[in-house]
């Protein structure tokens, strides 16, 4: 055994708090107050331990700087389509990983909510560090977040984002390039003729840059299809897509349908109805076991699936970095989307009971 090895590992240690405490301007008493988490430090002699030690390269695992809790609030619509209970499982799996001290309110807001949200907006019953939502943009909205910006919260958009405002990040899909990428299947599969753009809600940017990048992508590169835009929006609602469908089919030469939502049963009803399932090229959005069906049966081609847990990760570590609790800043890129076909779909279920 060397001499080095002998010596008592206590010696080792205080040697070490003094390069800390002379690097930090304090004591070593502080030193070992703040690394083993004993007794009473103000937060900046703290901050300047850890910040030391790191900078000394201390091989031990260092406590945080942060203490209280940090409060986010966020905000999702109340919505019973298959991806918003995806997102909100997802939510619910990573809020189980978030450090104690995280406090996250989840408010799920209907219809009647939506229209009062810039009230909600304004108001809090804590002391609110960061704001993630999913909502429409409207003007009373940006008015609502732009505020809270203006009062030092962290606000993040999610799955579908906010112009105007000066917010933090937004956690969702690049939709002008989903669209752009629907509009290139279709395009490279579909015959001569028509193709059917049916918007879910045209009152939430994703679904307009859905609708604008599928119509730029097929105007520029395909020149055998005619782009017919639906003037209906689809609200997700089945009854809806089956009668826009079924006017279109009417119509003649549809060869085509890229929807943007929700209401995939009445599209599918009204190209069996025509005897045109698996004759029309589909594309649709979001994987769950009804697009797995019909993707399976030869009926929807291509499946564009957002990935709701990647997005709920990204909200959270850019909020959680902005409030002080990660260290390291997370890339600033959009959620990267799914496509999924035939080839490639799973047979587990896409939600869980």
């Amino acid at each position: 055994m060397s001499a080095e090895d002998a010596q008592p590992r206590w010696r080792k240690r205080t040697a070490r708090f003094v390069e800390i405490a002379e690097l930090a301007g304090v004591s070593t008493t502080t030193v070992d107050r703040v690394l083993n988490e004993r007794g009473s430090v103000s937060a900046k002699a703290r901050e300047r331990v850890v910040a030391a030690a790191k900078q000394l390269a201390v091989p031990r695992l260092l406590p945080d700087t942060q203490h209280g809790l940090v409060h986010i609030d966020i905000l999702l619509p109340e919505n019973d389509t298959p991806f918003f209970n995806r997102l909100r499982q997802a939510l619910q799996r990573s809020m189980q990983m978030l450090d104690r001290r995280v406090v996250v309110h989840r408010t799920l807001l209907s219809a009647a909510d939506e229209a009062r949200l810039p009230q909600t907006l304004g108001r809090s019953r804590h002391p609110r560090a960061a704001l993630i939502v999913t909502t429409q943009d409207t003007p009373e909205v940006r008015a609502a977040l732009a505020a809270a910006i203006a009062r030092g919260e962290v606000v993040a958009t999610m799955v579908t984002d906010i112009g105007g405002i000066e917010r933090l990040h937004y956690a969702g899909i690049d939709n002008h390039r989903a669209g752009r990428t629907a509009g290139y299947f279709i395009g490279r599969l579909a015959k001569p003729g028509r193709v059917l753009l049916l918007p879910g809600r045209l009152d939430y940017r994703a679904h307009v840059d859905r609708v604008e990048g599928c119509r730029a992508e097929l105007g520029e590169h395909f020149g055998h299809l005619i782009c017919e835009v639906s003037s209906i929006e689809s609200l997700d609602q089945d009854d809806r897509c089956y009668r826009v469908v079924n006017a279109a089919i009417k119509r003649g030469q549809l060869t085509g349908i890229y929807s943007t939502g929700y209401g995939s049963a009445g599209i599918e009803a009204a190209l069996r109805k025509a005897g045109l399932a698996g004759r029309v090229t589909w594309v649709g959005h979001e994987m769950f076991d009804a697009h797995r069906q019909y993707i399976e049966a030869g009926i929807m081609d291509i499946a564009i699936d957002q990935d709701p847990d990647g997005q709920v990760i990204s909200a959270l570590q850019h909020v959680l970095h902005a409030c002080g609790i990660v260290d390291e800043a997370p890339a600033n890129e959009p959620v990267e989307f799914r496509v999924f076909c035939s080839a490639n779909v799973r047979h587990s279920p896409y939600l869980l009971a």
